[in-house]
């Protein structure tokens, strides 16, 4: 029976409270200076030196700004530090983050306008309408997204077309967009609802795409059909590619096999069986493009891939929950940081599946592992370049602990060939389909 706090209840909260010795001074402390500080634990810090065994040399860091593209931006970073050992780039050399932009906005109205068509049955307090509306569309994504964008549209320098107010500023164009998309949504369930032909609405969809494509042209600029590649390289020889369209220019200059890179996962809810392929419902950009797919194991061989791929001199897009339990400005993520359960002398403690099975945790961020510090055959801390730029951290490159990966770690992209054969064997099967809100369909 719900009953509400009693005078004596709260008597008695204020008796406990009392009782502690160091109250005063803990509520003078935190009501001056907030919670983390006074958490924050200096030898934890300590612990975190950005000193590793294995230790990529990958250039510059680069900033996504007031946007949330670090899903391609970590893509796109580890594609460029190929580029940098194979055509001696320089260290500020980039891929066009504009670019793959462009198209993920103008593919991922398209495949909104798909999942209204296919929902316009239902009422709109449906739990898949509503999750829908929500969020028409946003700058979040996932690996097998940004893959599905490269391998339609390529890829192009960011000389080519580079960074302009609203791919560097994005709520501007988010609100406009999910504006334009919902009005769309208007239209289109009432076409479905009046019983309109099939091919009627689709002559209305594609009039509807022409006006986005309207609207991202002049907000990021109409990206390029051609164009030519001109650059001096770090010995300063000077190089230039003519007449290249952004598929070509992938071709010669990255030529990665993408099929060949797969997503692994780790989560442990009781609803994924490790050692199992998950994909989750109406998640995704291009439709009919590359379907996203997930293998789910264990910690150890989530780890054990993502130290092999780096061993063999190759980096590692990763996605995790990026705000636990991390300070920004020093680039640490450890779960030692701070304390706040010692602070309040109150259990916080939560296991991984608990906290994505009641909403304290996801995936809220992609980034690069460029490094790994293994003492004893054990990994204990990991370099991580982030897109934030050079002002925080250490020259925009993170520490992560291992514990802090094992906790809040939650997706890496590794070539296929450092699975184990066991693991290879599963990539073949049929994926297991999860509910569009599911945790493992968050887009970082």
């Amino acid at each position: 029976m719900t009953q509400s706090i009693s005078s004596e209840q709260l008597a008695k909260f204020q008796k406990n409270l009392h009782a502690r010795e160091s109250h005063d001074v803990i509520e003078r402390a935190v009501t001056k200076n907030g919670i983390l500080a006074n958490s924050y634990d200096l030898k934890a810090q300590a612990k975190m030196e950005p000193v590793f065994s294995i230790d990529l040399d990958v250039g510059n860091v680069s900033n996504q700004k007031q946007s949330g593209r670090c899903w391609m931006f970590a893509a796109l970073n580890t594609m460029r530090h190929d580029m940098k050992t194979n055509f001696k780039v320089t260290k500020d050399f980039e891929l066009s983050q504009n670019f793959t932009y462009f198209w993920d906005k103008l593919e991922k109205a398209n495949y909104f306008y798909q999942n209204v068509l296919e929902t316009a049955d239902k009422p709109t307090d449906d739990r898949t309408v509503s999750w829908l509306m929500t969020t028409p569309q946003q700058d979040g994504g996932q690996w097998d997204m940004i893959v599905a964008i490269i391998e339609k549209y390529g890829v192009v320098p960011q000389s080519v077309m580079p960074e302009t107010y609203n791919s560097s500023k994005s709520t501007e164009i988010n609100a406009t967009l999910n504006l334009k998309l919902r009005k769309d949504a208007v239209d289109l369930r009432e076409l479905v609802a009046a019983g309109t032909s099939e091919a009627e609405i689709e002559i209305i969809k594609e009039a509807k795409l022409t006006e986005i494509y309207r609207l991202l042209a002049y907000s990021f600029g109409e990206p390029p059909a051609t164009f030519d590649f001109e650059y001096r390289d770090s010995d300063n020889e000077y190089h230039i590619d003519k007449n290249l369209t952004p598929k070509t220019f992938y071709d010669k200059f990255i030529g990665w096999d993408l099929d060949e890179y797969v997503s692994i996962i780790n989560g442990p809810t009781d609803d994924k069986p490790y050692n199992n392929m998950y994909t989750v419902d109406r998640l995704g950009n291009v439709v009919n493009g590359r379907p996203v797919r997930h293998l789910n194991v264990n910690m150890a061989d989530f780890r054990d891939v993502a130290i092999k791929q780096l061993q063999s001199g190759e980096s590692v897009w990763f996605g995790c929950d990026v705000g636990q339990s991390s300070e920004r400005q020093l680039g640490i993520m450890d779960t030692e940081l701070y304390h706040k359960d010692e602070l309040f002398n109150i259990d916080l403690a939560l296991s991984k599946a608990e906290r994505l099975d009641y909403g304290e945790s996801l995936m809220t961020h992609a980034m690069v592992l460029t490094g790994v510090d293994i003492v004893d055959d054990q990994a204990t801390k990991w370099k991580v370049e982030n897109s934030w730029g050079e002002k925080v951290g250490k020259k925009g490159f993170f520490v992560m602990s291992d514990n802090w990966m094992e906790e809040y770690c939650y997706q890496v992209v590794v070539n296929k060939k450092f699975l184990p054969e066991k693991l290879q064997t599963i990539l073949k099967e049929e994926p297991k389909v999860l509910a569009p809100w599911d945790p493992m369909g968050a887009l970082a």
